[in-house]
């Protein structure tokens, strides 16, 4: 999802803030004028949220509702450019050591109740703490200490330069939540200092968020409310669309976005840092295995899949997505299909007579899955590897990845514009979802200890260039394709901004009247 249109500029200045600092009174929406509408704004969606507690969310579904429900320290602009959040601003000590934040005064959370340092602290700290299970846990470990001098002032001690820590901060998997909530009650009432506060919800149909008046930035959000509604597939949303009964949704599959464009419906097309991917856990069976991991790898066919799930709309890629880092596919192992090396692999792993891998797929949360795992299967059947699919619907895929229960699955995972915030967590020995990724290596340990320790742009190219290097040569997992996705909007939308993070951030500049 990462083609010339998105600007690998605003990646390089999102690199140049991590130790130069950072000063603003401004967030990141772009100006849209003044005051609200007393619009609804209604949202299709596929599935329902699988949690509203911030720091244990992956489903991209959770991740767009509570985006728009809570702050962070660091947000990101339009083109994905690190600008101040809750942090007003910061400013990085001359040995890197240490970042001291000055936060916003008079921002308050959902339920009325002011948000100052001791909120961010106690934040920080249990994200840090490994009985929280927070998934972002990992982009903190050069973190020492977290001390708040004063209300507005916040101190991260910090154990060398971190190059990636004011990003890897703008994710909602760091977001601030006051010291008085607990993960029980954030999980049924989110309580945030985002542009809008949660509504109400109606299980497996819809949660509806408000705006909130009391919001912190320049301006408030257009619309007086905006209903995600959760209906089954992306070609019952068009329809719903056509109909009137939804205004903007997001597409994965560019069959119904060509359905989609016309009359009353415009369509955008934007690329995307997301991959989908053949993940594979080399903790099991067959797995363990290099030799099996490199025969799947080479008699996969990347463009086959692409041109069947997504009619070509994408790219071939590699582990890295942002444009800045972008890794090169064909320094790979076997950068074409190559069955002769497949069957040469399965030799050397004792297993001429193939393999069958257990892999799990999901079904709703993004539309091309199945069309992908059942290419997968059928080229993968042709070198003597059976995948033995299990279809999921999107929360038990969720459940199932998270306990890394599954020898393979088929995934799109986000992207994020920093390397170490994209793997920092699953390919270090330390790495808090390392379980779900089934792979590390001390040589990857070292290489990202020293990416997020290196502060010129060019050198840590290098270093993250190794970094695919490793994951490709060991077939940790089988990078397929990034692609685009597709924004639908009725006529009488206006303001929202596509982002290439696949963020829907923008629905607080969004009018719909």
């Amino acid at each position: 999802m990462r083609r010339g249109a998105f600007s690998a500029a605003g990646i390089a200045a999102a690199l140049s803030l991590a130790l130069t600092g950072c000063s603003s009174s401004s967030g990141p929406a772009p100006s849209t004028g003044s005051g609200g509408s007393a619009g609804k704004l209604v949202v299709g969606v596929t599935s329902d949220p699988d949690t509203l507690f911030p720091w244990k969310a992956t489903q991209f579904q959770a991740v767009n509702v509570l985006q728009n429900l809570y702050g962070t320290l660091t947000e990101f602009d339009k083109d994905l450019t690190v600008v101040p959040g809750l942090a007003e601003s910061w400013e990085t000590s001359d040995d890197g050591r240490k970042l001291t934040f000055k936060l916003r005064q008079g921002v308050t959370f959902a339920d009325g109740s002011a948000f100052d340092s001791m909120d961010a602290k106690d934040s920080l700290e249990l994200i840090m703490d490994e009985e929280t299970a927070a998934v972002a846990r990992t982009s903190l470990a050069s973190v020492k200490s977290v001390e708040a001098p004063d209300a507005s002032t916040l101190v991260l001690e910090l154990t060398g330069p971190d190059a990636a820590l004011p990003a890897n901060l703008a994710s909602v998997n760091m977001a601030m939540i006051s010291s008085a909530d607990s993960e029980a009650g954030l999980s049924t009432k989110p309580n945030g200092t985002g542009p809008f506060t949660f509504g109400k919800r109606v299980a497996s149909q819809s949660i509806t968020l408000t705006r909130n008046d009391k919001y912190w930035g320049a301006e408030k959000a257009k619309v007086a409310s905006v209903e995600f509604r959760v209906i089954p597939d992306e070609s019952s949303i068009v329809s719903a669309m056509q109909s009137g009964n939804v205004q903007l949704a997001v597409f994965n599959d560019p069959l119904v976005a060509q359905t989609a464009q016309g009359g009353t419906v415009t369509v955008a097309k934007t690329p995307q840092l997301n991959y989908h991917v053949l993940q594979l856990n080399a903790q099991k069976g067959d797995l363990k295995d290099v030799n099996v991991r490199l025969a799947m790898q080479c008699a996969i066919d990347r463009k086959q899949v692409l041109d069947t799930a997504a009619l070509g709309e994408g790219e071939v890629t590699g582990p890295i997505t942002a444009p800045a880092f972008k890794s090169d596919p064909d320094k790979r192992p076997c950068p074409k299909r190559d069955l002769a090396k497949a069957a040469e692999y399965l030799g050397k792993a004792g297993k001429p007579g193939g393999v069958t891998v257990k892999t799990i797929v999901s079904q709703g949360e993004y539309a091309t899955s199945v069309n992908e795992a059942q290419n997968l299967k059928a080229q993968l059947a042709e070198a003597k590897i059976n995948l033995e699919l299990e279809v999921l619907e999107s929360g038990a895929f969720v459940d199932r990845w998270v306990a890394a229960d599954f020898d393979a699955a088929v995934a799109l995972n986000g992207g994020r514009p920093d390397p170490d915030g994209s793997y920092g967590r699953y390919f270090t020995s330390k790495g808090n979802l390392n379980k779900v990724a089934g792979y590390s290596s001390p040589e990857l340990d070292e290489l990202f200890a020293e990416g997020k320790a290196t502060t010129d742009q060019a050198a840590r190219k290098v270093v993250y260039d190794k970094v695919a290097a490793q994951l490709e040569d060991n077939a940790a997992w089988i990078w397929l394709f990034s692609g685009f996705t597709y924004t639908a909007t009725a006529q009488n939308v206006r303001g929202f901004v596509p982002m290439a993070s696949g963020s829907l951030q923008y629905l607080r500049t969004t009018s719909a009247g």
